[in-house]
């Protein structure tokens, strides 16, 4: 009955293959705008500081995309317990640098990446881009 018109409707009936075609470009355009999305987080920064304390913890992680990720304690009381704070790090280089500086007092520049869809990209919202070690 393919081509005819449906007489209780006075249409033609829709092809199966337009459905699937209409269905792969909804799900095409649904993968994109993810896509997109996560590009901008990744690119956009919401905050920027620096931080200091000592460098606690480091290590490079990941499932899909290899990032350092790293504890630094900070403490403004001596005797007091530190607050811990996680970052990330993307780039190798900086890695390096904080791999070299385990255990010592450092100032760390991040900026701070809101909304980042899932933790494949790294497992936290704070991305650090520079270190500086103080003597």
């Amino acid at each position: 009955m393919r081509g005819k018109t449906n007489k209780s409707q006075g249409t033609l009936p829709p092809s199966r293959g337009g459905v699937i075609l209409a269905l792969l470009l909804v799900l095409g355009l649904l993968a994109l705008l993810v896509a997109l999305y996560t590009l901008f987080t990744l690119h956009w920064s919401y905050s920027e500081g620096e931080r200091a304390g000592i460098l606690q913890k480091f290590s490079r992680k990941g499932w899909v995309f290899k990032t350092y990720e790293g504890e630094l304690a900070m403490s403004i009381v001596p005797g007091v317990t530190p607050t811990i704070w996680d970052f990330s790090v993307r780039d190798r280089r900086v890695g390096e640098s904080l791999s070299a500086a385990l255990g010592k007092r450092v100032v760390l520049h991040y900026t701070e990446h809101l909304g980042v869809p899932t933790t494949w990209f790294a497992e936290t919202p704070y991305f650090v881009d520079s270190v500086r070690i103080v003597e």
